[in-house]
């Protein structure tokens, strides 16, 4: 359950930057940033410590070697259902909420991974001596 709602977290810190619907900070941003420059400068900077909070935790605990293998285990089951006819390609909005998927995946992967590798591996890590 701890991992679903890292990477719910993930992919709520992802879609509500960029999605291919209207609702995203990316466009009201582009759309009002002039009329509301403090409240877009709010929200920028919400996102920003969600991004940095999740990228720090991934580059400690699986790294940059760790994200791109996370990467293609995604790629390739895409390749696999598009191969098998099971997954179209065509739509782009589609793509798009793929691609936010993948990124969610490796973000929240990549905040679990310390309790996933200790449930694993009984091992613990050294930050959590204390547990």
């Amino acid at each position: 359950m701890g991992f679903l709602i890292r990477w719910l977290f993930a992919f709520v810190l992802i879609a509500a930057t960029f999605n291919p619907t209207r609702w995203n900070f990316a466009r009201w941003a582009g759309e009002n940033f002039s009329d509301q420059m403090p409240l877009t400068l709010f929200f920028g900077l919400l996102l920003l410590v969600g991004y940095i909070i999740y990228l720090r935790a991934t580059l400690r605990s699986i790294g940059p070697f760790g994200m791109v293998l996370v990467v293609a285990l995604f790629a390739a089951l895409i390749w696999v259902l598009h191969d098998k006819g099971l997954l179209s390609l065509a739509n782009g909005a589609f793509n798009i909420w793929l691609g936010i998927l993948a990124l969610s995946l490796i973000l929240g992967v990549g905040l679990s991974w310390s309790i996933i590798r200790r449930a694993i591996s009984g091992q613990l890590d050294v930050d959590d001596h204390d547990e």
